[in-house]
């Protein structure tokens, strides 16, 4: 066949020559070869993408479903959600609580009373970091001096005393930016002596400013306004402005001290005092330059209008107004205390007067139960240790300081009704402020108040039974019984045995109370509740196995009883350990004598201890006791005397001073 390519078709034709041998055959020619590299090339394809399915995920892999929950609102307590807004104070009593408290003296206190101010921080941005250098914390070389802002209550033994140690918190005040002081007199007449005795301090509170500013104090040199203005004025049923502009002129200060007036009505308006002098002088507070605001009230009362407590405290702590009190001590766990009255006019009776004014509790509603029983009545004053609730709340809450005033005030001492002060409050004992920090009375609201003792059967329990015994007090027991004939003793013995029977109702329903609230006393781990339980329900106990021993006594005695010496002509019921061995009685004994003596033990040195250890020395069982009094010869001189004319005095008995009433303090 002839070969296209050496023939072309135009080509001419050539002649035939000799036959050409024919090419060797083999086995790839030109176009086998090209089909093999397209077959390498795809088969090496196949192998690089089969080793991709190995590398590579699957999209055959298993395939997770879960059913959406739907939120659980109410997981959290609304108290425990987080807030957008920032927070302009730090410390264990500003808005963020406790835990934001850091400790830095040597011992830190069991509760952190550490109050720092700064500037708020924006919600994003930069961390800032604040350096604590003057911690205030409790350590082993703490003063009377230091004073720890919001801690309640600090003793003092009289008003002066108490403004001195107020001069360093205006000097620290100063140091920040310059102040306005202002001095809110109680216009009371009980209060006039202290008001004078406040004026005369003025001099060297003023002159030691002005020491230290000529000294060159940089708390006075970095401020170019007057670094120190006050303003003074005075409340009773209304308020009223003494100073029409604030000053630093001390003669001006104290001529508006001297100027109050006294107001014999007898009500204190405190709050709505302080919730106008606070708005009074806000401006001071938001305009520019701005000036620190404090307010230092003296009064002795607790207030006639403490139901604006919570909007005077909101105010202040809106302003950020630190309120300071000199006040008077709270009698413990109850709401008056009689005041050692005696008139100041010399032409009338100097003999002391009781009068009685409302100075506490120291708690919200009183936490302790009032026994009388036995002759002991239960009206002795004790110090509590705090300042009447509104007031130091009103400190606590806005960073001050209650200061308890009493010129008695000796630790550890008693002090006699004789030796009480005039125009003093009665008080008895008084306890180291140091340990009663411990006991701090719960500063809340009566809303959150309620909650506490909704969420507690042992608190709800002690503030029924403190009501009750308030309400329905405790009738005082007869304890001799004279006998000249039968029917005269069996008929006296009837009539204890019917005031028994008066009494023995009401402690059965105090008891049974307080027993209510015994499951949730193990959840308790406030000192001032635990202690304030178990000396309610042991004392509440005692009482009750004294009144059915008491009972039981007088039973016996009416079935008969006769003298050993025939001279004796009484018997006699006097306390004794004598209980009846595993009697109902005696378990009763021993359970309150337990609760007891917890009390006098774990909680020394403070007015629950001293009140168990006082019931702890009385026992609990009675026996007879058989006395000569002589009854049958009183009887004849009290006839032979009223028979004998009396004799006429030889000198005019002087005529007594009239002595009138006390006015309202």
């Amino acid at each position: 066949m002839p070969n296209p390519a050496r023939n072309p078709p135009n080509a001419p034709p050539q002649p035939a020559g000799p036959a050409e041998p024919d090419s060797p055959v083999t086995l790839v020619d030109g176009e086998t070869g090209a089909w093999a590299l397209s077959f390498a090339v795809h088969l090496a394809v196949l192998f690089l993408l089969a080793a991709l399915t190995a590398i590579l995920p699957s999209d055959r892999r298993p395939i997770l479903s879960a059913t959406p929950v739907e939120p659980i609102e109410d997981l959290l307590p609304e108290e425990f959600r987080f807030s957008n807004e920032t927070e302009d104070q730090i410390g264990a009593l500003a808005d963020a609580g406790a835990s934001d408290a850091a400790p830095s003296a040597p011992l830190p206190d069991m509760v952190s009373e550490v109050l720092l101010k700064i500037e708020p921080t924006a919600l994003t941005g930069t961390v800032e970091a604040f350096e604590i250098t003057e911690p205030v914390m409790t350590s082993p070389t703490v003063t009377d001096d230091m004073l720890v802002k919001g801690v309640g209550a600090v003793g003092a033994t009289g008003a002066a005393g108490a403004v001195d140690r107020i001069t360093q918190e205006i000097l620290t005040s100063i140091d920040q930016r310059p102040t306005l002081v202002v001095w809110l007199f109680d216009q009371s007449g009980s209060l006039k002596p202290q008001r004078e005795e406040i004026a005369q301090r003025f001099d060297h509170i003023y002159e030691q400013l002005g020491v230290i500013a000529a000294a060159g104090d940089p708390a006075f040199a970095k401020h170019k306004d007057k670094p120190l203005l006050t303003a003074v004025a005075s409340f009773g049923k209304g308020s009223t402005l003494l100073t029409p502009e604030p000053t630093d002129n001390l003669e001006e200060i104290q001529a508006a001290v001297r100027a109050i007036k006294d107001d014999d009505a007898g009500v204190e308006n405190i709050f709505t005092a302080v919730g106008t002098v606070a708005n009074q002088y806000r401006n001071y507070r938001l305009k520019s330059p701005r000036r620190n605001v404090m307010i230092v009230v003296f009064s002795d009362e607790a207030g006639n209008d403490v139901g604006r407590v919570d909007e005077t405290v909101d105010l202040c702590r809106k302003l950020e107004i630190p309120v300071y009190v000199v006040g008077v001590p709270a009698p413990f766990g109850k709401r008056e205390a009689f005041v050692k009255y005696i008139d100041p006019d010399p032409m009338y009776d100097q003999s002391p007067q009781r009068v009685a004014v409302e100075q506490g509790p120291e708690s919200l509603v009183p936490e302790r139960i009032n026994l009388r029983f036995l002759g002991q009545r239960d009206d002795e004053t004790l110090d509590s240790g705090f300042g009447p609730f509104a007031l130091t709340r009103l400190c606590y809450e806005t960073g001050g300081v209650y200061f308890t005033v009493h010129p008695n005030r000796t630790m550890g001492g008693e002090v006699q009704p004789w030796q009480t002060s005039p125009m003093a409050t009665y008080m008895s004992r008084f306890f180291d402020e140091r340990v009663m920090r411990r006991y701090r009375p719960d500063y809340v609201s009566v809303a959150e108040y309620q909650r506490n003792l909704s969420n507690n059967r042992a608190k709800a329990a002690l503030v029924q039974a403190a009501n009750l015994s308030l309400t329905e007090p405790m009738e005082d027991v007869r304890l001799d019984f004279p006998k000249l004939e039968e029917a005269q003793f069996a008929e006296s013995l009837t009539r204890a045995q019917r005031d028994a029977a008066v009494l023995e109702p009401r402690l059965e329903r105090l008891v049974g109370t307080l027993q209510q609230g015994e499951p949730g006393r193990r959840t308790l781990s406030e000192p001032r509740w635990q202690a304030g339980f178990d000396l309610a329900i042991g004392r509440a106990m005692a009482a009750q196995v004294r009144t059915e021993g008491y009972n039981t006594m007088l039973a016996q005695a009416k079935m008969g009883m006769a003298f050993k010496d025939k001279k004796s002509d009484t018997w006699v019921l006097r306390p004794s350990d004598n209980i009846s061995s595993g009697s109902v009685l005696s378990k009763e004994a021993e359970k309150a004598i337990a609760y007891l003596e917890g009390v006098a033990k774990q909680h020394e040195g403070t007015p629950w201890a001293l009140l168990a250890q006082r019931e702890l020395a009385t026992p609990l069982g009675w026996e007879w006791r058989e006395e000569f009094r002589d009854l049958a010869g009183r009887l004849a001189r009290r006839e032979a005397n009223a028979n004998m004319p009396r004799p006429m005095r030889e000198e005019p008995v002087p005529p007594r001073k009239e002595r009138r009433p006390p006015p309202k303090l």
